[in-house]
């Protein structure tokens, strides 16, 4: 018998299935890692704030000389915002006076005062005639009678211009004195131009001696702080050793410092608000009623919402920075033994 030739059997190809249990743990591995690096940030932020809180005198004391160094720089900067708001109300008193040639009739002059009102940079014109400028002569001058033994009226009709925004910029104050000098109604044109460039220069002053001397206390506020996160270092110096001994990163053990830095400039950055929104409240009837006896209405300006969060938010980074400008020293000569 003829053996019989079986055929190969071929192996059969079962369906790969993916094992997805390696994606899950991946992702779990990430998301579990990200929870874990919240939790211990939340860990440090509170930890270091109850830290300030378990010492109370040396947090109160450190505290209070930020808080009054800062209100001091933002307290320069609230009084030059209140002198830019005084220098807008004197605009009146920085007004152009016109005075027309004496053939000039009362008709010619209100058409000369409607044609100045059509520059945009011109707020209001005032017309005084002769005759309004003859009664002022005499009720402030004492030369009445003389006066009275003239035939006619020697003075001439003046347009009072009041400019917009003189005090801020000199240039379009000048441009206009010189258009206005150019018509040929106009005899005399006067403006003090002087004294507006010295007000200009009073107010430039300020705003320079308010940026350098806040520049001069976040100097101070940073070197404060600095020593403040080197002195809790120290106190802390077995804690970090033993950290470094398992394997804790110098980004890890910085981080509960940094959370300090923090707490101290925010805080001090509120108690500077709170102290300067108090000694605002104590000069805001004496300085309003100041302004009432020479006829202004003048209200103190404190800072606005957006300025406060900037106060904030400058505490805060100084805090921050000068601790981590401390640490990346002071840990890296910091070496378990």
């Amino acid at each position: 018998m003829k053996p019989v030739k079986r055929k190969p059997v071929r192996p059969v190809k079962k369906p790969v299935k993916h094992d997805t249990r390696q994606t899950r743990t991946a992702g779990g591995n990430f998301v579990d890692k990200l929870h874990s690096y919240r939790d211990h940030h939340a860990h440090a932020l509170f930890s270091s704030l109850g830290r300030l809180v378990a010492t109370p005198f040396t947090s109160i004391m450190t505290i209070a000389v930020l808080a009054i160094s800062m209100a001091l720089a933002s307290g320069f900067y609230i009084m030059v915002i209140n002198i830019q708001q005084l220098t807008a109300n004197l605009e009146s008193s920085n007004q152009i006076s016109l005075f027309l040639h004496d053939e000039v009739a009362n008709d010619s002059a209100a058409q000369l005062a409607n044609n100045i009102r059509q520059n945009p940079n011109v707020q209001t014109v005032k017309i005084i005639s002769k005759e309004q400028a003859l009664a002022e002569f005499k009720t402030y001058s004492g030369f009445g009678a003389a006066i009275d033994v003239l035939d006619k009226n020697p003075l001439p009709i003046v347009l009072q211009v009041l400019p917009k925004n003189s005090l801020q910029n000199k240039q379009e104050l000048e441009r206009l004195f010189k258009t206005l000098d150019e018509f040929k109604e106009v005899d005399y044109a006067q403006v003090d131009m002087q004294w507006v460039e010295r007000l200009q220069s009073i107010v430039e002053v300020a705003r320079c001696g308010t940026a350098l001397f806040s520049f001069m206390i976040g100097i101070g506020v940073l070197f404060i702080i600095g020593n403040t996160i080197r002195l809790e270092l120290n106190n802390r110096r077995d804690e970090v050793m033993i950290s470094k001994l398992v394997g804790a990163t110098n980004g890890f053990i910085r981080r509960p410092f940094l959370y300090t830095g923090f707490w101290i400039g925010f805080i001090s950055g509120i108690s500077a608000w709170f102290i300067n929104a108090i000694l605002m409240l104590i000069l805001r009837q004496p300085v309003e009623k100041l302004s009432g006896l020479y006829e202004g209405d003048l209200h103190l300006v404190f800072l606005s919402f957006t300025e406060t969060v900037e106060l904030l938010a400058i505490a805060s980074f100084l805090g921050i920075f000068s601790s981590w400008a401390v640490l990346i020293v002071q840990l890296r000569h910091t070496r378990p033994e």
